[in-house]
């Protein structure tokens, strides 16, 4: 509050105190809540005294403004001295926003240290650092990378420079780096930078790994540089950190190490890392081998070395696991110091390991006369959110590449399921409950599926046919429709080539029947004893009204059953109604192939039907002049063949008979809502136009909520459609969240209107003159805000009094304040004169608390004048 308190100052008495520290930092964040984020800036400070023996001004508190209108000074939370002369700065505060949309949160602070060559009197130009940050609810929590590799290696003239951040990325987000300008006041680009010069190409990062490249300095000197880190998700750009860091260069005859090159690495979850690093040193110097990483820093991984002169080598290991399954692959960074009389010099190496999800293992394949059966190990990992399905009617043998995940598209396979369960390890592949056609090989391959649709290595191919079955039904046709009395006519072809060696004996058809289209329970309906004529047979007496039937023909001789039966069932239209329209969705399960579907209407008044459409797939929308809420009833005839010689074709089968209404189910448009709030009297004024014909509305309904994210109540309903206003009165806090919602005639009720929010009021203000002399007028400090509100609105606050010298005065978190003029000190009644405030203030919001600071100013007044204390 202190420098709060400072900036107040100078802008009343244009006075100004630079100090000259400041060399690298950045600003990273985590997110706590939806609104709520802990900030963490970290900069890096210069400790060298200097000619004359003075320390560069030091810094326990920073300003930090949030990107939304307000600032909070923050005091340092820890410092680390690191060697030639680097102060290590943590300063961290966590915020709450409003709500969502995107904030850059900066940090200016004087000055940059004196002597930067690309910086035009760096000395008097101001350290910013800024990050951007995006609340988007719809792509989940987010956190900020992590930089764990500290801005503090040396450069030497005519050897190349590389820096790597280290960025780490909790949530597995894409990283990507690019190049900017160092920013200072207002953290707007410091005119005249330059970006050192380089003898060989200019100096640049690369988009993918981040390793920051100077090749390669040309003279000595002082030199800062600044780069972002973008965050990817889903294709989005989600946040952006910048680094500003400080290189020095130095004329040396030293050379720095040279790392040995590594390859990227990918292993499947499950499996160890275990790889060796090696570095040299040209000028035999003793060389240190270290390794950075965010599965070394927050996970289990390792790696050791012992310094050694000349040649070095370190161990890496790792033991991954299912919960490291992420696209991003994770860096390594291993960093070679050799020690050097005239200055230490680096070399760094990054090395990517991917880890991938491991594939679903030992495939079973089980085949019946219309589906396949999928059944599969429980999966290894349980961070898993399902599985995918993919199936070809052509086999590929396709065996994954290194660290080829997924199915690729050349393989032909195609997606045709996504299962939702974890759990699961079993599949029914019936077409989606329209059998698979006879004559085809089917193959499957099954995936894990991670966050954010990543899938895992695929499992291994496996294939099958349909067992044909036999007799082949072609016939499972509907000749009556009737509740008591209905028939439906089945009809089957004899077998040609039936193995009457292995089936010996008196043959015989049992017809068996299950309820619906994919019935199971089936009972035994009929026995036909003539194996040459009997091909056919009427079921009557059922009820084809209200559901489809499902049928097997079974062969048996006297010791039972023989091959495996064919299963073929009716079709019945299921009918789903809207708005002057019905959808005929055509179930079935049957093993031929049908090419067009005959739609035909009931006519009014009467029992004869209509044509009037065709389909050749299994939906048909009729919208032809129907009107809401009167019956329509509806037949489909289908037409199809199988694949196979002897078979009469076409085959053609009548439906069940169905009948349904259609209704208004669509919902109005939501309006459009607007919110004015009176402060003063604590209403809130809703305002709404609508998108839809006025005369349709019947009444509007308005929801209140008391936080951006919380449940949102039925408070009140408006049943006059031409009434568009509401008047909200609120009883404890005049802040919320509003929504409107339209009802039709149809009782359908529309989507939320746009969120209205009220949470602009300021319910804190502070008088600028008080006269605490004793005539019980005006003799308190106290909030301009009456007290009622105080006490509802404001949680706690902050505040601190200042003379005009800077020196502390007064200080309190009592909201009311009741300050009675007198020193902190002396207790004693202050002199009349100008003190300064700031107040930290925390209020009562729709998003929590609030905080906001208030810095201001204060006369006070006597009348006498008599008052002897100076502060």
């Amino acid at each position: 509050m202190k420098k709060l308190f400072l900036f107040a100052l100078i802008l009343i008495h244009s006075f100004y105190v630079f100090s000259t520290h400041n060399r690298a930092g950045e600003i990273t964040y985590k997110q706590i809540s939806t609104f709520t984020f802990e900030f963490t800036v970290t900069t890096f400070t210069n400790t060298k005294p200097d000619a004359n023996g003075i320390s560069p001004a030091d810094r326990p508190n920073l300003i930090i403004e949030w990107g939304d209108g307000t600032a909070t000074e923050v005091p340092r939370n820890i410092y680390i001295d690191l060697p030639d002369y680097y102060r290590k700065n943590l300063y961290i505060a966590q915020h709450t926003y409003a709500g969502a949309s995107t904030f850059e949160v900066k940090v200016e602070d004087p000055n940059r240290n004196e002597g930067v060559d690309n910086i035009p009197n760096s000395v008097q130009t101001v350290f910013s650092i800024k990050t951007i940050l995006q609340i988007n609810p719809s792509l989940g929590f987010n956190n900020a990378p992590t930089l764990l590799n500290p801005p503090v290696d040396k450069a030497a003239v005519g050897r190349i420079f590389i820096h790597n951040p280290a960025a780490f990325d909790e949530d597995g987000d894409s990283l990507s780096y690019e190049m900017t300008i160092c920013t200072g006041e207002n953290g707007d680009p410091i005119p005249n930078y330059s970006f050192p010069p380089s003898s060989n190409e200019p100096i640049y990062i690369d988009p993918i790994e981040g390793n920051l490249v100077w090749n390669a300095p040309v003279s000595e000197g002082t030199y800062n540089v600044a780069f972002h880190i973008n965050e990817w998700r889903q294709g989005i750009k989600i946040g952006r950190i910048t680094r500003d860091m400080q290189i020095e260069v130095t004329e040396t005859d030293n050379n720095p190490p040279v790392l040995q090159e590594q390859e990227a690495i990918c292993v499947t979850a499950g499996e160890t890392v275990n790889f060796q690093v090696s570095a040299v040193d040209p000028d035999a110097d003793k060389i240190t081998l270290t390794a950075t990483g965010g599965v070394i820093e927050f996970d289990d991984a390792s790696f050791t070395s012992t310094p050694s002169d000349s040649l070095v080598t370190g161990v890496f290991t790792w033991n991954t696991k299912c919960e490291h399954v992420q696209k991003q692959p994770y860096n390594i960074i291993f960093k070679a110091t050799d020690n050097n009389s005239e200055v230490n010099l680096v070399d760094q190496l990054s090395v990517e390991i991917t880890v991938i999800g491991p594939p679903p293992e030992n495939l079973i394949l089980s085949s019946t006369s219309n589906y396949m059966q999928l059944n599969w190990d429980n999966y290894s990992c349980t961070n898993h959110l399902g599985f995918n399905v993919y199936r070809s009617t052509t086999a590929f043998n396709f065996e994954p590449g290194y660290c080829e995940i997924g199915v690729p598209k050349y393989t032909g396979f195609e997606l045709i399921k996504y299962i939702n369960n974890p759990d699961t390890t079993q599949f029914i592949d019936n077409n989606n409950e329209m059998g698979l056609p006879q004559g085809f090989e089917y193959c499957y391959i099954i995936t894990a599926v991670f966050d954010n649709n990543l899938e895992s290595k695929a499992s291994s191919e496996i294939c099958g046919e349909l067992v044909r079955g036999i007799p082949i039904i072609t016939n499972v046709s509907v000749t009556n429709h009737d509740e008591t009395n209905g028939e439906i006519y089945l009809e089957w072809s004899k077998p040609i080539e039936f193995d009457t060696i292995e089936y010996p004996g008196d043959l015989r058809y049992i017809v068996q029947r299950a309820t619906g289209i994919w019935g199971a329970d089936y009972e035994e309906i009929a026995i036909l004893n003539n194996f040459d004529l009997d091909t056919f047979y009427y079921d009557q007496n059922i009820n084809t009204l209200v559901d489809g039937y499902s049928y097997r023909i079974a062969i048996y001789n006297d010791q039972g059953p023989t091959d495996a039966p064919m299963t073929a069932s009716s079709m019945f239209p299921k009918l789903d109604g809207s708005n002057k329209q019905l959808k005929l969705s055509i179930q079935k399960n049957t093993p031929w192939m049908n090419t067009e579907y005959e739609v035909s209407r009931k006519n009014p008044d009467s029992d004869t039907y209509h044509i009037i459409g065709t389909s050749e797939t299994t939906t048909f929308i009729d919208t032809f002049n129907l009107v809401n809420k009167l019956e329509y009833c509806y037949r489909v005839k289908s037409t199809g063949h199988y694949d196979l010689p002897g078979i009469k074709t076409p085959i053609i089968n009548e439906s069940h008979q169905n009948c349904g209404m259609p209704k208004d189910t669509i919902p109005p448009l939501p309006p459009v809502l607007k919110l004015q709030v009176n402060c003063e009297t604590f209403n809130n004024i809703l305002t709404w136009t609508i998108q839809d014909d006025i005369k349709e509305i019947k009444n509007y309904n308005i929801y209140f909520g008391t936080t951006y994210n919380g449940e949102f109540q039925l408070i009140d309903s408006v049943t006059d459609h031409d009434t568009l206003f509401y008047v909200h009165i609120a009883t404890t806090l005049p802040s919320g969240c509003y929504a409107i919602t339209a009802i039709d005639s149809s009782n359908n009720e529309s989507n939320y209107s746009n969120l209205a929010c009220a949470d602009n009021c300021s319910y804190y203000e502070l008088p600028n003159v008080f006269t605490p002399n004793g005539d019980n007028k005006n003799d308190l400090f106290i909030p301009i805000t009456p007290f009622d509100v105080v006490d509802n609105y404001i949680d706690k606050i902050d505040l601190k009094m200042y003379s005009r010298w800077g020196n502390l005065v007064f200080e309190t978190t009592n909201p009311r304040i009741e300050w009675d003029g007198k020193s902190k000190q002396a207790k004693k009644q202050l002199t009349s004169g100008v003190y300064y405030y700031v107040c930290d203030v925390y209020e009562k919001r729709i998003s929590g608390i609030e905080h906001r600071t208030l810095v201001g100013f204060v006369h006070i007044f006597y009348g006498n004048e008599n008052n002897i204390i100076t502060e």
